[in-house]
């Protein structure tokens, strides 16, 4: 039952330390193999001499033909575990002090039962010597042994090695100094310094990885999404060497220049941009090419090789009769004018003075706005003129003599004029090219002194507008 107890303990211990970490990726380890422990380091009176036998194993070892330790440990970081070691033995070989000969002896203390816990502190040294499988350790701790009825605590340092045969296995050898604070080396009474050696198989485990990707969660900056580990575990679904997550398009292979999307025609225009993907073509016109620079594609360029206003296909507006007037600007796009009259020829010199004759004839009667007979076929034929140049614009004028008030001189100046302009409109004259003013008698083309002076002042005026 005694012995029961200690197993208790033991087992005790190591659930405590469950809640303890490996390596960062697999921070714990759970080691478990055979134990042998020797006496003879406290019988030898020197450091050499104590050493001296330390692979006499048939001599000096006791060991049980069992699985005889457990060990756990779990990685704190820097290189550092903490562990605890559980192990049992039979202790049937013990080493006495040497005699006055200079000679060691061997005896039986009774087959006592050996049982240990030890807490330690173990530092790596392969990441420094930048191996991948040979793993040494040195380590430093506590604990307490049991030799049959006695026990004692102990001060514990030692050396191992383990061998990693893969991420997770591993063998694994260790010797341990045990210096006892009860140490008569008296069997079954105290329990002497020794030394203990382990060796067996290491297993780590512990490591998180969701996604299976083989990348622990640590360490995988995607760590629900399987990927690849020189992209910290995200993927790269089209392998263009962007992760899906920087790459604007994931399923289909581009270049970084272009975020992760196909440039198929090398234009700097990403295909899905791209309104024309298999030409190269600009960047101001989506992708699209422009031959003759006029800012118009060539797929919506009824011209692509003359340049041209949108506004009229990407073609160059046509000047049918050559005057410099655009068609969509000449008001005689068949007849060749000026730009100053839209287009339009202009109007003669011999024109305006027949205008101008034609005006001098027209006759009202008396104090009135309404037109003498005879002056119809002069307002028809002026009308004819006006028609011939239908750009032409024109002023109409009414003038009057000083005969009355100044006041009744400017309706009726203002009257005659407009009736004028309301007889060539209503002879097919557009209105908009026609404009009526009244001046009364303030504009006198002679002396209003001489009844032939009065005559010249009642006038009307058709004058050409350049």
């Amino acid at each position: 039952m005694k012995h029961l107890n200690k197993l208790i303990i033991v087992g005790a211990l190591l659930v405590g330390f469950l809640t303890q970490a490996q390596d960062a990726n697999n921070p714990w380890s759970l080691s478990f193999g055979a134990n042998a422990v020797d006496t003879r380091v406290s019988a030898a009176s020197s450091l050499k001499d104590q050493f001296s036998n330390y692979f006499n194993r048939k001599e000096n070892w006791n060991a049980v033909p069992s699985l005889s330790y457990l060990s756990v440990s779990k990685y704190v970081g820097d290189n550092i575990s903490f562990g605890v070691t559980g192990s049992v033995n039979k202790m049937t070989k013990f080493v006495n002090k040497m005699d006055a000969n200079g000679d060691y002896s061997v005896i039986n203390p009774g087959d006592l039962n050996y049982f240990g816990v030890d807490l330690n502190i173990k530092y790596s040294f392969m990441n420094l010597i930048g191996s991948k499988h040979f793993d040494p350790t040195a380590n430093i701790g506590g604990g307490y042994t049991f030799l049959e009825d006695v026990s004692s605590g102990t001060m514990n340092a030692g050396l191992g090695l383990t061998y990693w045969m893969s991420d997770f296995v591993g063998i694994s050898v260790q010797s341990n100094y045990k210096h006892s604070f009860d140490d008569a080396r008296m069997p079954g009474v105290d329990v002497p310094s020794h030394m203990q050696h382990f060796a067996g198989i290491t297993f780590k485990f512990g490591g998180t990885d969701t996604d299976k990707d083989g990348i622990y969660d640590n360490q995988d900056a995607c760590p629900e999404v399987p990927g690849l580990k020189q992209f910290k575990g995200c993927p790269d679904t089209d392998g263009d060497g962007i992760v899906d997550a920087s790459d604007a398009c994931p399923d289909a292979a581009g270049s970084v220049a272009m975020n992760g999307c196909p440039d198929t025609d090398g234009d700097g225009v990403a295909d899905k941009e791209d309104a024309c993907p298999e030409v190269a073509g600009l960047k101001a016109l989506k992708g699209c090419p422009d031959t003759d620079g006029d800012g118009t594609t060539d797929k919506a360029d009824k011209c692509p090789n003359i340049k041209g206003p949108k506004e009229n296909a990407g073609c160059p507006w046509p000047d049918t009769d050559g005057d410099s007037v655009l068609d969509k600007d000449d008001k005689c796009p068949t007849e060749k004018g000026t730009v100053a009259n839209n287009g339009c020829p202009e109007i003669s010199q011999a024109t305006i003075n027949a205008l101008d004759g034609y005006a001098k004839t027209i006759l009202f009667n008396t104090g009135k706005a309404s037109f003498q007979k005879q002056t119809l076929p002069v307002l028809v034929s002026i009308a004819g003129i006006l028609k011939e140049n239908p750009t032409a614009k024109f002023t109409i004028s009414g003038h009057t003599d000083t005969v009355g008030n100044a006041a009744s001189n400017m309706k009726l100046s203002k009257e005659r004029a407009a009736a004028v302009k309301n007889f060539l409109v209503t002879n097919g004259v557009a209105a908009d090219r026609l404009t009526s003013e009244g001046f009364g008698d303030t504009q006198p083309a002679d002396n209003n002194t001489t009844s032939k002076g009065r005559t010249n002042n009642r006038r009307v005026e058709v004058k050409y507008v350049k």
